[in-house]
């Protein structure tokens, strides 16, 4: 295989779920494809489907984008039984099988446009299913996960990574820990890499609003039904305090009635998706991280960039590699509503703690600057063209 320079570019296809669902992936694979295009990278990025919670883009990205279905594929359903005679049953799987090839063969057709040397970034488990039927002659394949190790073994894409990650060049988890986690459970050539830090605010916050904060979807993943349960025993020890829940969802009818029983309304307020989390965070004194899983969250460190101190769930990894507890944040055991109470609680009734750990936090974090981790991809990447 011809060795190409990181002088001339090589091509990058970037591959998830979708390239514009309101979500911290989408936000990070655009924020890597702009990334790897300023290095001098021919970039595109691919979606299985369009969203429909759509995250805000500008209207010249710089490099192609490309849907595979104009909205969610459907779901196989094996024809079994009476369904065996079901003339419907089987159009419809007829349907599906067709649209799936043309979708295969639709990725095939990009990848055949790329150059020696060229690398996919398979960013998602869901679009390996895909990738693995497509012609990737000639192409490097990383694939990878935006969740911890233990998010994964517990649900159906834990199946998906033992099936079609095995023979990829490399698979990478987001912390040491995850793939030492997965070395261990007899995956090989696994690696690590952590997500970038997006942005370092110019002014961080200045910690003086009354404001607790928390940016994530309303979905049971981040737990913002634990949220609300936590400001339940805080609200009354801090009157004059308000939450504030940036995100969109399935669940905010479900979260708003809960809200409503618990008799929080005067205290929390229901901000909606925000394409302006620099503002949101300047607007606030503390931040709050529910998750009952996760990989390695933007919206912490962009919180603490923002020298916001962070009360958050220990429940990942990455959650732990980001935030050192006690030093720039503070961490409570997974669900742990009374533990995270507590340290909402030592947050908001202490500015010079607050201070403290905020301009730690701010500083720890540019660890994972973009210009950092960008190297590693360019390590990882000369290392595979060995």
């Amino acid at each position: 295989m011809t060795v190409t320079s990181v002088r001339t570019g090589r091509d990058l296809f970037l591959l998830a779920n979708t390239v514009d669902e309101l979500g911290g992936v989408t936000a990070w694979t655009h924020q890597m494809a702009r990334l790897f295009q300023a290095a001098g990278h021919r970039v595109h990025v691919i979606g299985v489907h369009e969203a429909e919670l759509k995250l805000t883009l500008p209207a010249d990205l710089g490099y192609d984008v490309t849907s595979l279905y104009p909205a969610h594929p459907p779901t196989p359903r094996p024809i079994r039984g009476l369904a065996r005679l079901n003339p419907v049953a089987h159009h419809r799987e007829t349907l599906r099988l067709a649209g799936r090839a043309r979708a295969v063969a639709r990725l095939t057709e990009i990848f055949r446009t790329a150059r020696p040397g060229a690398v996919a970034v398979v960013t998602q488990v869901w679009p390996m299913e895909w990738v693995r039927e497509a012609d990737t002659s000639g192409l490097r394949i990383i694939g990878m996960s935006h969740e911890s190790y233990a998010y994964t073994k517990a649900c159906h894409r834990y199946r998906s990574v033992r099936r079609n990650y095995p023979s990829v060049d490399r698979w990478l988890a987001l912390t040491q820990e995850d793939a030492d986690d997965w070395i261990a459970d007899g995956m090989h050539n696994v690696g690590a890499m952590p997500n970038a830090l997006a942005h370092l605010p110019e002014v961080p916050s200045p910690r003086t609003a009354k404001v607790v904060c928390s940016i994530g979807r309303l979905a049971d993943q981040k737990g913002i039904d634990m949220l609300v349960d936590t400001w339940a025993r805080v609200a009354p020890h801090r009157p004059g305090w308000t939450l504030r829940i940036y995100g969109a969802g399935a669940d905010e009818p479900d979260l708003r009635a809960q809200c409503t029983r618990l008799g929080l309304n005067a205290s929390v307020r229901w901000m909606g998706p925000t394409d302006d989390v620099p503002g949101a965070l300047a607007g606030s004194a503390v931040f709050v991280q529910s998750s009952r899983g996760e990989g390695f969250p933007l919206a912490l460190m962009e919180a603490m960039a923002s020298a916001v101190p962070c009360a958050a769930f220990d429940c990942a990894p990455g959650v732990r590699e980001i935030v050192r507890d006690g030093e720039d944040g503070l961490l409570a055991p997974p669900g742990d509503i009374s533990a995270l109470a507590d340290r909402l609680l030592r947050l908001t009734g202490n500015p010079r703690m607050r201070d403290a750990i905020g301009e730690r936090a701010r500083v720890n974090v540019q660890r994972f600057s973009e210009e950092r981790v960008l190297e590693r991809w360019e390590e990882l990447f000369a290392l595979l063209e060995r």
